[in-house]
């Protein structure tokens, strides 16, 4: 994920009930596995908008997960649709959140 400078989004575990957290979500074809995703570290920072820190992704953010495809998968290449949930803010106000897509070819070495 590509935050634009000057611009954060929330971590997936924001330190706040009203903030809305990143989700990211991998839909596989049928047989094909989707491990758990792992998020990165957030950064704590002190916005005008919060009396306390604010956990946020800022900048490159990398979500990482694992794909499992079963052997005799019985083609070279599938899929992944990743959709990613947050809602992205300056300093002083918040967007409506969003959901982006995105297709993720997988090619497949027998």
């Amino acid at each position: 994920m590509e935050i634009p400078s000057g611009f954060h989004v929330h971590s997936n575990r924001p330190l706040e009930k009203f903030l809305i957290a990143t989700q990211l979500q991998v839909e596989a074809p049928k047989g094909v596995r989707v491990g758990p995703v792992v998020y990165p570290r957030p950064l704590l920072r002190n916005l005008k908008f919060s009396k306390s820190k604010v956990a946020v992704y800022e900048g490159r953010t990398t979500m990482r997960f694992n794909v499992t495809v079963p052997a005799g998968f019985g083609s070279d290449s599938t899929e992944v649709t990743a959709r990613v949930r947050y809602q992205s803010c300056d300093d002083e106000v918040c967007f409506p959140p969003q959901t982006r897509e995105v297709k993720i070819p997988i090619r497949i070495k027998g």
